[in-house]
């Protein structure tokens, strides 16, 4: 981390996708207890069977509306907002706030989820007045295949709209990406092979 000038506190979601139980629990053993689903199908068959209290479990792939009570049943943070029914459908069944990420799709990929960079601002200050929502971040998923300019570009951008919007949170970074995401200032990395499959 140093090498890459960060000394401040980086968050690490273990992203077990694929994973097996077992596997999920080596990982808490070690000390870690944030942990990331990319579909609510596959986390029905994990999460009630792991059932650690102290677990935080975020859901980091793209949320269907018709999955939003499975959703609020398992997970408390959600890194994929990029709908305004979608906030309105979780604000009005949850029974608690939800921390919430708007993602935004800042390396411009057609195949990928999330807002437009140029509506950000505009979004974001709708799901400010949305009740039962705590937004605390944006999110994006790097450019594929990673490479240096390309993928620095698409995290600055992610950096630029959180500060504008005050926002403290920036998930951005996976096992391919993740040193780019530091150097621009990602502060939630979200990590699945490096971690998993070592």
């Amino acid at each position: 981390m140093e090498k890459i000038g960060r000394k401040d506190e980086i968050l690490i979601v273990a992203v077990s996708k694929g994973v097996e139980i077992e596997m999920i629990l080596k990982v808490y053993e070690e000390g870690c207890r944030d942990f990331g689903e990319n579909r609510v199908q596959e986390a029905e068959g994990k999460i009630p069977k792991i059932n650690l209290p102290d677990i935080t479990w975020h859901m980091v792939g793209h949320l269907q509306r018709n999955k939003v009570n499975k959703f609020l049943r398992l997970f408390k943070v959600l890194h994929s907002l990029d709908s305004i029914d979608l906030a309105w459908d979780i604000s009005k069944r949850a029974k608690e706030r939800i921390k919430v990420f708007v993602e935004v799709n800042t390396s411009g990929e057609p195949q990928k989820y999330g807002i437009k960079p140029e509506m950000a601002d505009e979004f974001i200050s709708h799901i400010r007045e949305i009740p039962n929502l705590e937004l605390i971040g944006v999110m994006t998923v790097g450019p594929y295949p990673p490479e240096e300019y390309r993928s620095r570009k698409a995290f600055a951008l992610l950096r630029e709209i959180a500060q504008r919007n005050n926002l403290k949170y920036i998930s951005a970074g996976m096992s391919e990406d993740w040193q780019y995401a530091l150097m621009e200032g990602a502060n939630i990395l979200r990590i699945g092979r490096a971690i998993f499959q070592p």
